[in-house]
């Protein structure tokens, strides 16, 4: 499938596809027209792709967890431990947030909140 056909599949744009494939997210071969010619099999990588973005994935993310997905026997049991690592990302983040805002909390009540309260 061509590239506009991709687009239209996908709901992406064209220069969206062009931007994957310089980031190695998606591949495809050139026809002897030129033509960049996708499998049918991209536009589910595509929806991979979106749907891991909307789950707080980065593209580098996506890009470096993309080969072993491949090869994966259980792809799904895969993607179900890429989803466990992003919680516990997710919730070490929450508790340093939450420490955060305690020291911020202490210091607004300090004499001199920019001084530090004695760490």
């Amino acid at each position: 499938m061509r590239i506009g056909s991709l687009a239209a599949a996908s709901g992406l744009s064209r220069d969206t596809l062009r931007f994957y494939e310089e980031r190695g997210l998606i591949r495809s071969v050139r026809g002897s027209n030129g033509y960049r010619i996708y499998q049918a099999e991209t536009v589910q990588l595509l929806g991979y792709i979106r749907s891991a973005q909307k789950l707080g994935f980065s593209l580098n993310e996506i890009g470096a967890s993309l080969p072993a997905l491949w090869e994966a026997p259980e792809p799904d049991q895969a993607v179900a431990e890429l989803l466990m690592e992003k919680v516990a990302i997710i919730d070490q983040k929450i508790a340093e947030l939450a420490d955060l805002k305690r020291e911020l909390l202490e210091r607004a009540t300090a004499a001199c909140p920019l001084l530090n309260a004695g760490r």
